[in-house]
């Protein structure tokens, strides 16, 4: 079974590639561009799982399975914000130095409030005969006043979790697949989308 993950982020298709093995080890994992999808699929949805349904819909039309997230940070005291616009937050899509310096700015405006937010993931599966269904998940942390660490991408240097101790970019591959906003979506995903595909390949 060919399931294309929807995304030409080398480090997130790592992540997904990581931890959808160990739940699915059977799949035929393949990227966006192993797929010949293009890398600018519109992502006009106002929520996180919007976004995810229209890249998944987009492999499922070329007769995949697809699979694909949207992801963000979500700061409290800036009212949600990033949100949906975490990728290009200052501007340029995808510039993490932008992003990171712009969120530090906001929230320097606000001095004294306290600097809670969560990274949050929606997953959505969609199948060539138009079915789909998504899954999301959150996980709390804070963001620090400036960065620790030179792992991970977008503003892992600044979203510190306390229950290790570290920022996203301090955790190893293995701490981070273990406890993230991917890894608890996709752990709440997988049992759903095992079912789901195993009935749409009874079916076809």
């Amino acid at each position: 079974m060919q399931v294309v993950l929807v995304s030409h982020n080398r480090k997130k298709i790592e992540e997904l590639r990581a931890i959808l093995s160990r739940v699915a080890p059977t799949l035929t994992l393949l990227s966006a561009q192993e797929a010949g999808l293009p890398d600018d699929i519109p992502e006009d949805g106002d929520t996180f799982e919007a976004n995810a349904v229209i890249k998944a819909r987009a492999a499922a039309r070329l007769g995949y399975i697809g699979i694909a997230d949207d992801s963000g940070l979500m700061v409290d005291a800036l009212g949600g914000a990033p949100g949906v616009y975490s990728a290009r937050y200052a501007g340029e899509h995808g510039d993490d130095a932008a992003n990171n310096a712009k969120l530090l700015r906001e929230l320097a405006a606000h001095p004294g409030v306290p600097r809670t937010a969560a990274f949050v993931c929606a997953m959505a599966c969609a199948f060539p005969d138009g079915s789909s269904y998504t899954c999301s998940c959150r996980c709390p942390g804070e963001i620090l006043t400036e960065a620790r660490g030179e792992g991970g991408f977008g503003y892992d240097p600044l979203f510190f979790y306390a229950p290790l101790g570290k920022t996203f970019a301090q955790l190893s591959g293995e701490e981070k697949n273990q406890i993230s906003h991917r890894a608890r979506t996709l752990a709440a995903f997988a049992p759903e989308f095992a079912a789901r595909a195993e009935k749409y390949l009874k079916n076809r």
